[in-house]
């Protein structure tokens, strides 16, 4: 590689991944924690539930009770199940019968307990989980700035990631073996950077893609509508079969009984090893009503499995089926492998373990890149206002970064001790506690002490974390395990695995006198 095209890769690399490293770290950390979001979940409601995909539910008592507090009559109602909980989502349209009172023509949306049938609005039923999950792609940021920050983020990732391989290419075997860690500052901190980020690589490249796809897919799709549908978005949603059938409203009352129950079983039976995964029931009491069932293959046995019969209820006809074994197409492949391999939800708990680790190495890589363009700028002959500069801007990066730790731990804390804590006052955990963590250590001046701080109070906090449970709601880890809660007994043990190994490399590290100098600039 000739001097110019390694100096126009290099500076592409240090500038993309430096501008966007704080962003990014906040990214990736969340993201990580993310893979767990229904067990944590589950863990601070201190419940447990099958886990599937599938929706556990008796859809006649649900509509009956549903049917009592909203009058179902002409509705349009999807019920769906967005995580493994006891919770279902229920989204209900206005009525399509004109002379209904005002209050029927209302869409409403709300969480439905399987059990208790009890409703939750999206606010009562917001938990940590989702915090983090949301947090990942900065949805706490006004809409539409958060999703388009977090896709060119993404974006600006995936140019990082391509300049650090075209880099790297020549060495790319021989340096991944290389770690010198008696070496001076820069060759340790380079060789973390190279061989970590060699190991997550696929899994950095493969988030940097899907990430910005989904955050930014708006824009790319904008301009197809324009050239190719002529601003018609519906004729796009229809061609990706994102709109389901439409079936006229005859305001007549549907004379027939129907059991909702045994159309679903009745899908399910089409099919082995099928889940149902949504019910859309459209002109709800009509005599036009159908009903929609769809679902998935497990994907053990297909990857892209989605599958779907819709019922006439009038006669109890099946009008039309899609066979998720034989009728999956290319739309359905790009479709649902973009979310599958994001979300990691294919391959169970060691899946989401490995994706952990990999998220968490990824962070890793981003905090030791940030500290190679530190010490490749604090040589003497730099002036000694450029350096101190320098310093200011890493100290704010690593206490931005690393106090996510800590805060996130006792966010877990705070949520049990608390529950139901309401979305503001996590809002107020969790971000009041980060910009006072971040202060402090900004004002501290020491980056070693703020590293060896957020590790060792994140490890207490994380210890903490089972024993809180155990003594507000009684689910000690081992009682969890042998009642098989299996989501609350893996918060508990992943918290107390993940404080041990923070713990450890807390008290294994031995900051060089070269770090001391710097960070002290």
């Amino acid at each position: 590689m000739n001097n110019r095209h390694y100096n126009i890769y290099f500076h592409t690399h240090t500038v993309s991944g430096i501008v966007i490293s704080v962003v990014l770290f906040v990214i990736f950390f969340a993201g990580s924690f993310s893979f767990f979001r229904d067990e944590i979940i589950n863990w601070e409601r201190s419940e447990s539930t099958a886990i599937t995909r599938e929706i556990q539910l008796d859809y006649n008592k649900a509509l009956k009770n549903l049917d009592k507090e909203y009058v179902l009559h002409g509705r349009n109602i999807t019920i769906s199940k967005p995580s493994v909980e006891n919770r279902v989502a229920v989204y209900m349209e206005g009525t399509k019968d004109t002379l209904a009172p005002a209050k029927q023509k209302e869409g409403t949306f709300f969480y439905l307990d399987n059990k208790k049938f009890k409703s939750y609005t999206y606010e009562e039923s917001y938990s940590l989980g989702e915090f983090l999950y949301r947090l990942h792609f900065l949805a706490q940021i006004p809409y539409p700035v958060g999703y388009y920050l977090s896709g060119f983020v993404a974006l600006f990732f995936l140019f990082a990631i391509i300049t650090g391989v075209l880099l790297h290419w020549k060495k790319i075997v021989s340096n991944f073996y290389v770690f010198r860690p008696k070496e001076k500052l820069k060759t340790l901190w380079t060789d973390a950077h190279t061989a970590l980020g060699m190991i997550g690589l696929p899994f950095q490249f493969v988030y940097a893609v899907t990430g910005a796809f989904f955050m930014i897919k708006l824009l790319i799709v904008a301009p197809a509508v324009m050239a190719l549908y002529k601003g018609d978005q519906d004729k796009l949603y229809k061609e990706l079969e994102y709109n389901d059938p439409d079936y006229k409203f005859e305001y007549k009352k549907l004379a027939a009984p129907f059991d909702v129950n045994q159309l679903v079983s009745k899908a399910k039976s089409n099919w082995s090893d099928f889940e149902i995964t949504r019910v859309f029931i459209q002109n709800y009491g009509d005599a036009n009503m159908h009903v929609l069932v769809e679902g998935e293959l497990l994907s053990e046995k297909k990857f892209t499995g989605i599958g779907k019969v819709i019922y006439r209820i009038s006669d109890g006809k099946e009008i039309a089926r899609k066979n998720p074994v034989t009728q999956n197409g290319y739309i359905d492949v790009v479709k649902n492998v973009l979310y599958r391999i994001h979300f990691g939800d294919y391959g169970g708990y060691a899946l989401k373990i490995v994706s952990f680790v990999l998220g968490i190495i990824t962070c890793f890589v981003i905090i030791s890149g940030v500290m190679i363009w530190l010490v490749a700028r604090q040589k003497n002959n730099l002036p000694e206002k450029k350096r101190r500069f320098n310093a200011a801007v890493v100290r704010i990066y690593l206490a931005i970064c690393l106090s996510m730790y800590p805060i996130t731990a006792l966010a877990f804390i705070v949520t049990k001790i608390f529950y139901p804590l309401t979305q503001d006052n996590l809002y107020l955990v969790y971000f009041v506690g980060w910009l006072v963590l971040t202060i402090f250590f900004i004002i501290k001046k020491n980056d070693a002490f703020t590293n060896k701080f957020c590790l060792i109070s994140g490890s207490i906090l994380g210890f903490l974390i089972p024993i809180t449970n155990g003594i507000v709601s009684g689910n000690w880890f081992w009682t969890s395990f042998m009642e098989n809660k299996i989501q609350i007994f893996f918060i508990d043990v992943f918290w107390i695995v993940l404080a041990s190994l923070t713990l450890y490399t807390a008290y294994h590290l031995k900051p060089k006198k070269e770090i001391i100098a710097e960070t002290k600039a």
